[in-house]
Formats: C-alpha cells, structure tokens, sequence
C-alpha cells in the first residue's frame, strides 16, 4: 500500500530513503518501532498559526496508536504474528513515518507559503489519514488477542480516520484569499492598507522585525527546494510583501546584526582558489572559458579583451579566438557554495533575478513601494538614531537582488547617503557611516550604479573621506571595497588612479588595517594597477614597500599586485622591488598554487628589466634552483612555464651570457615529470 505522490508538493529537499522503506526487522522490534515512530509524532508541537486542526488530529491518532503497540509488546502472545499481520505493520511504519514528516515540514518552512498551501497540505493530511483507516480495517484485531479496552480503540480511531472530507479552516482559507488580493493589489501599484496587513502578518506571527527577517530567510530557502518556476515566482512576491510589511511595519530591529553586514566575497569567507577569477581574484559570477582553456569571471577577460589584448592573461598564449564558452558546471558549484554560505549569487547579467529566479511584477512594486517608503523616512529623519535606522534597512535590501539596488538608486538614495559619510557623523555614531558606505557598496554592485554614483555631487568624494578617516576599519574596509567596484569601469579606473587621496588611503589601510579591512584594499589597488599612468602613481606612493610588508599575511593578493606593478611600474618599480626578491622566493618555495604562479611571473619581470645585480639577488637564495625546478613539475601551466624561463635566466647569467638573449642552437631539453622543458645548455 503506496503514499500517492501527490501526497507531498514537489520538492528538491526530499524525506531520507528509510522514510519511503518498511524496516526489515523481526516481529516484536517492529511493534516497537511503530511505537517510538508513534511516540516521536505525538510528542511534536502542534501548528501555532494554520493547519491547527489537522495537526491536534493527527497527534491524537498517534497518541491512540502508542496504546495498542504498548498493548503488543506487554502481550505474549502477540510474539508470533501472522505474514498478513507483519504486512500490515510495515505498511503502517510507511504511513506513521510520511505523517512525522509531513508535520516536520509544516512547522520547519515558511508561514507564507504554507497559507498559500493551504489546501493541498489539508489534503495531504487527509489522504494520509484515509490510508491509516484502511490498514486499521484490515488489521487483525482477533488475531492478536487484545483487551476489549484497546480493541474499543482500534475501533476509535478508525473511525476518526474515516472522515468524508479534509479539515480545512475557514479562517486560513479567508488568510489565503486575503494575502492573494493584496498581491493582485501591489501588482497594479496599490499601496496596501497598513492595518490590513498587520492583521494579516500577526495572525501568521509575524509581529516584530526579527519574525518577519526569519520568514523572508525562510522563504529564500523555499525557492531552492522548488522544481516548479510558477511556485518559485510565487514565493518571489511573497518575500517582497514580507519584507514591506518588515519595513513599514516594524522598522529596524537592530543595527549591529553581523549577518547584514555587506557580501562577504572579499573579507569575510574564505573563497576556494578555483572559483576566484585569476584577474580580479574576486568570486566568478559567470565563469566563461576562452581558447586556451582557461576560466575567468567574463566582466573580467570582456575588459581585458576589449583593452586590445588577444593573449590569454594566465597562459600568456595567443588566443585563436575570443569566443567566450560559458562554464556551466563551475557556475553551477559556485552558486551551491554560495548557498551553503548564505552569500547571494547572481550572474553579472542577471538584474531581472532574485535568487536565480525572474522577478515578478508584484516583487518588482513591492520592491519599490519599500524603497518609497524608506527613502521618503529618511528625508524627513530628525535625529541621526532614526536615520541610521532606515540606512541599515536600505543597506539590506541593497544586498538582496539588482531589482532593489536600482530601484534604491532611481529613488534616489545616493545623494542622501551622502549625507551620512563625513568624520562628523563618524564621530558622533559611528555604526552610522557604516550603514552609509556599506549602501553605497552594495548599489554599487549594479553596473548603471556606477555612473550614479560617480555624478552625484559629494559621493566620492564622501567615499574617500570614509577610506582616509573613516570611523572604524570596517567603515574604512567597505569604502574600499567601493573603491575597488567603481573602478571596474575602465573609465573610472583612470579617474580614481589620478586621486592622490585614494592611492594615500589604499596604502594606509593595506598597511595598518586588520586583515579584512588590508584585503579590501590590496584588491582595489590591484584594480588600480591595471592601468599603467596608475601603476606609477602606485610605484611612487610606496606600494611595492607595503605590499611586501604584508606579503606573509596576505601572500596570493600581495605577490598579484607585484606582478602587475613591476610589468607597468617602469624601471622605478623593479628598483624598488629588488627588496622583495627574497620575499619572492620564500611565496616560490611555500605559497599556494596562484601564489607561486604569479611570483614566478613577477621574478622573470623583474630579472629581464633590471639586469645582472638583480639576477644576482636571486640566485643567492639558498636551494633557489630546486625550488624552481619544483614549480617546473608541479605548478599550473603558467608557473611552469614561467619557472623555466626563470632558470633559462639564471643559468644564462651564470655563463655570463645576456640573459634576455635567445640562441635556439644551444637549447637542450629535458623533462620535470610528465612537462618537457627547454633550457639553454
């Protein structure tokens, strides 16, 4: 006897094998996991807010149940049951386990969306209950020698399992089609009734802010256990009517909550190295492979394809083409592991998606009816305290989805942001600049919220005073790191490189900054350091010195920008990078796989521009050779490929042959394991 599958709504998330499997164990172990199975289910809580009948009922059942296998197991003669008697009771263990686990869902997911299931769950109730009824019809009651008071309780509950209809209260029914017409209503731009919607949010407990957070995290979990893309929408304008009725209702209920803090890809979690993009060492949002092989995030490889480049960044290889293949099967464990982090992941041409999902119209005019609402409060706010409330709203919402960001921005919030970033406001509350600069951050993760910001009046420049003289590292951290989002526009690049204020800010908080807050700014100047007129700008102000005072700490971002400084920095840079050699050297020896690549690449530079003294730096190290010779066997491709130009120049300036100096005739080959290596002889 099967459970029909319509029984459960379609679900990635689905209940273990042993819930759909009868356990294969002898006759009295049986009974007794019927009756913890049977206990486990009355000792649960009933629902609080909807499906309270059915839950009460079914927890009723199985405290009646416990009775008759308690019965069982205190009567002899029940130690040998029939075939026919052993069947029932596997198919029962069947049923009992789908009940625990259909009222396990109930009470673990979301409020909102079980009201919209409302129906198909009294169903499932029912149609569970009706198959409990035909087990107790067939089950043998004679057989097993029951007293006349357990007998009179089979025939109990078997009629409580034959009732004709599911239970459904009409009070959620009414919940239901209420919460329907309010979506239909913001869908054609009608605000909803306030006191309306309390009552509706209240009777589903939601009744403070914290309640309604955990119902739109609840509801962002639902959207990945979803097959279906109508349910999926659905549930989309449902976490926009939550999360108005949190904001016009409710408010702010803390501004210190760790977990609203901005996305955590460059300080705060540790990203894996292979879903970094090479070139901007930030999480790949759509990785793509080009020609030779390689994957890089395609914002990235786009700019660097479209800066005149046709080599491949990491290989050094010309490229056949420049065709970009998306890389499906990364993409599809990046967004997993942002998942399992509680990061959201959107693809850099997903503006229209929440979660992976299209935005619905509803979402869409509930979005901007909580922007309206938030933007108008803060241009009346009288006190800096209830600014700084409806700042951290704005700075969570700007952190969901590109939908919200632009709507912020077309609101126009940049320019009263403004207001909260200078070092009075800093000093008076400082959690205050935080919020301020950490929206701005987060809208500026939107492309056309670049140009908004760097045309509002004040903006970067309120930017820049947070990096300078910010009230606290993370103040500082996130200025930073919007520091380092503007300048993913070429254009912006050169203009941020020209700012004497923002090349002093970076190299102070690289230097003195906590290791969250140097990242942030190791990975704006290497933004920065793609642009050769900035690169020297960056040589002048010391970022060779700073880098490698911070290269133990942070090697793999320290050693990226010494390759890109002393490839654009001109002779100035490979000067002042003769003190890094060794430093080099010990990342060669000791640093991760990107690491060793990049301080290969940035050797071979700095040996081919400054010639023998600083050949001669590097070949005092002790054991250098064979430390390169391990990287010829064991590194990537390009650090392969560097580290035996770099013994080709070692060797060369050994014989007192010019090192950049090609003589095919006297190469000689040999092999690193499985790579072929050519050397000069």
């Amino acid at each position: 006897m099967a459970v029909s599958p319509q029984v459960f709504p379609p679900r990635k998330r689905r209940p273990s094998a042993g819930s759909f499997l009868s356990p294969k164990l002898t006759d009295l172990s049986l009974v007794q996991s019927l009756l913890s199975l049977s206990q486990e289910i009355y000792s649960l809580k009933p629902l609080q807010f909807l499906l309270k009948r059915n839950s009460l009922s079914t927890i009723n059942k199985a405290k009646l149940l416990a009775i008759l296998f308690e019965e069982l197991l205190r009567n002899p003669v029940s130690n040998f049951f029939s075939p026919s008697t052993i069947l029932c009771f596997e198919e029962m263990y069947i049923v009992l386990q789908r009940i625990k686990t259909l009222m396990e869902d109930c009470s673990n997911g979301s409020k909102m969306w079980l009201l919209m299931q409302i129906q198909p769950l009294a169903n499932s109730f029912h149609e569970l209950t009706l198959e409990l009824s035909t087990l107790l019809d067939i089950f043998p009651v004679k057989e097993v020698d029951l007293s006349q008071d357990v007998e009179e309780l089979v025939v109990l509950v078997r009629k409580q399992c034959t009732q004709s209809k599911p239970l459904m209260d009409p009070r959620d029914d009414f919940l239901r089609r209420e919460v329907i017409a309010m979506l239909d209503r913001i869908k054609k731009e009608i605000v909803p009734d306030h006191s309306r919607l309390k009552q509706i949010v209240e009777n589903l407990g939601l009744r403070d802010s914290s309640s309604c957070r955990e119902e739109i995290e609840s509801l962002q979990e639902e959207i990945q256990n979803q097959t279906n893309e109508k349910s999926k929408a659905d549930i989309v304008s449902l976490i926009g009517l939550v999360r108005y009725a949190k904001c016009v209702l409710y408010g702010s209920s803390t501004t210190q909550k760790s977990d609203h803090r901005r996305q955590k890809s460059m300080s705060d979690i540790s990203i894996p190295a292979d879903f970094r993009c090479p070139i901007s060492l930030e999480l790949m949002r759509d990785p793509v492979v080009v020609a030779s092989g390689q994957t890089y995030d395609r914002e990235s490889i786009n700019h660097w394809i479209e800066s005149g480049h046709n080599t491949c960044p990491k290989t050094g290889q010309t490229l056949a083409h420049i065709s970009l293949i998306p890389n499906c099967a990364l993409r599809n464990l990046i967004a997993m592991w942002c998942r399992e982090q509680r990061i959201p992941f959107e693809t850099a041409g997903s503006n229209q998606k929440v979660n992976g999902v299209k935005a619905t119209k509803a979402a869409l005019e509930a979005t901007k009816m909580t922007v309206s609402f938030l933007v108008n409060k803060l241009s009346v706010s009288q006190s800096m305290e209830a600014a700084n409330g409806v700042i951290y709203e704005l700075r969570a919402l700007a952190k969901t989805d590109s939908d919200s960001r632009a709507c912020i921005a077309e609101a126009g919030a940049i320019p009263i942001l403004v207001r909260y970033l200078g070092s009075a406001v800093g000093s008076e509350l400082r959690n205050l600049q935080v919020n301020a600069v950490t929206t701005i951050l987060n809208l500026s993760i939107l492309e056309a919220n670049k140009t908004r910001i760097m045309e509002t009046d004040g903006a970067l420049n309120g930017v820049i005073e947070v990096l300078r003289s910010g009230a606290s590292w993370e103040a500082k951290g996130n200025a930073a790191a919007t520091i380092f989002s503007l300048s993913g526009v070429h254009a912006y690049r050169k203009r941020l490189g020209r700012k004497t204020r923002v090349i002093k800010g970076l190299m102070d908080l690289a230097k003195d900054g906590p290791s969250s807050s140097k990242r942030d700014a190791l990975v704006a100047i290497l933004n920065l350091a793609g642009d050769r007129e900035t690169s020297g700008r960056l040589v002048e102000g010391g970022v060779i010195e700073v880098v490698s005072g911070v290269i133990n700490e942070l090697p793999e971002e320290a050693v990226t920008i010494l390759e890109a400084v002393v490839k654009r920095g001109g002779m100035l840079a490979i000067a002042a990078a003769y003190s890094a050699i060794r430093k080099l050297g010990v990342i060669l020896r000791e640093g991760s796989d990107n690491a060793r690549e990049s301080a290969a690449a940035a050797l071979v530079t700095i040996c081919r521009k400054g010639g023998s003294e600083i050949v001669a730096e590097l070949a005092a190290i002790p054991g250098i050779e064979r430390i390169i010779w391990e990287v010829m066997g064991t590194g990537t491709v390009r650090a392969r490929r560097k580290a035996a130009t770099l013994l080709r120049i070692l060797r060369r300036w050994a014989a007192g042959v010019d090192i950049n100096a090609v003589d095919s005739s006297s190469m000689m080959t040999t092999t690193v394991g499985t790579s072929r290596i050519v050397l000069p002889a």
